[in-house]
C-alpha cells in the first residue's frame, strides 16, 4: 500500500547528506524532468529582486530572506525528506519516535508531493528551499508541468497498490489517482474541520506504519481511539471514509 501526503511550508534547516544527484529520488529515470524544474527555480534565485522573490518563497522576515538568497538547490546538503518538512502533519506522524519497522514503512511507503520536486518517497533527500504553494515563475506552473511529465510513470508505480490520499485537495493538480483510491475526511459537531485535518492525517499515517497496512481490511481494523468511522462514500473511483472526531 501507498500513503499519499503534502510537504509542508515550514522545514528544518538540518541537513545529514550529500548533494542532490538522480540517485537522491525515486524515479531516478526522471531526474531530468526535476533537473529542469530545479534550474528553472535556481536561476530564479540567482536573479529576481527582492519583491519577486517575497512572492515565490510567501514570507517577509528580511533575516530569512538573506538566507534564502544563498540557497543553492544544487550544491546544498539534504535530510530525508520525512525530516526536512516539519509542519503539522509531520509532528503529529512523529517519525523518529516511531519503531526501525515503521519507520521503515513510512520511507518507502509514504509519498510526498512537493511544490518543487514532484513526487518524493519519504526517504529521499532534498536540500532546505522555500516555494509557496501555487506561485509561478513567469508562466511556469510547477504543479502542471509535474501532472504531465510523472502521471503516467505514477500510475504504473501504484496499479497494484492500494492507495490512501491524505493529501490537500490542492495537489490534485499534480497528480489524481485513475484507479480506485482511498481519503479520510474528518469532521467535529458535524462539520469539516481544516487545519486540525492536517493534524489527524500525521496520526493516520503513523498509524498506518505502526500497524504495517497492506490492505483495506488492515485499515479497517486500526483501531484509531480519537476517531469514530461514520460513513463511507463512494465518488467515482474515490472512496472517501469520514471520521467524527471524538474527545478522549
Amino acid at each position: 500500500m501507498i500513503i499519499l501526503f503534502s510537504p509542508s511550508e515550514t522545514k528544518t534547516i538540518n541537513s545529514t547528506y550529500k548533494f542532490i544527484d538522480e540517485k537522491s529520488f525515486i524515479f531516478p529515470e526522471m531526474f531530468t524532468k526535476r533537473k529542469k524544474v530545479l534550474e528553472i527555480y535556481q536561476n530564479f534565485i540567482k536573479n529576481a529582486d527582492l519583491n519577486q522573490k517575497i512572492k515565490l518563497f510567501g514570507i517577509k522576515d528580511k533575516k530569512l530572506l538573506k538566507e534564502l538568497k544563498n540557497i543553492n538547490i544544487f550544491d546544498d546538503l539534504t535530510e530525508k525528506a520525512i525530516l526536512r518538512y516539519s509542519g503539522v502533519g509531520y509532528k503529529y506522524l512523529k517519525y523518529r519516535t516511531l519503531h526501525q519497522d515503521a519507520k521503515h514503512f513510512i520511507d518507502n511507503h509514504l509519498l510526498i508531493f512537493s511544490n518543487l520536486f514532484g513526487v518524493i518517497q519519504a526517504k529521499d533527500k532534498i536540500p532546505f528551499y522555500k516555494l509557496k504553494q501555487g506561485e509561478k515563475i513567469e508562466d511556469f506552473c510547477f504543479e502542471k508541468y509535474y501532472k504531465n511529465e510523472f502521471s503516467n510513470i505514477l500510475d504504473n508505480y501504484l496499479k497494484d497498490k492500494l492507495i490512501v490520499d491524505l493529501r490537500a485537495s490542492f495537489y490534485e493538480k499534480q497528480y489524481k489517482p485513475k484507479k480506485e483510491y482511498i481519503t479520510f475526511k474528518f469532521l467535529k459537531n458535524k462539520k469539516v474541520v481544516s487545519h486540525w485535518a492536517k493534524a489527524y492525517r500525521g496520526i493516520v499515517a503513523r498509524k498506518i506504519a505502526i500497524n504495517k497496512v497492506k490492505d483495506e481490511e488492515d485499515l479497517m481494523n486500526i483501531n484509531f481511539k480519537t476517531l469514530k468511522i461514520i460513513d463511507i462514500k463512494q465518488i467515482k473511483n474515490k472512496k472517501e471514509y469520514l471520521f467524527e472526531i471524538i474527545d478522549k
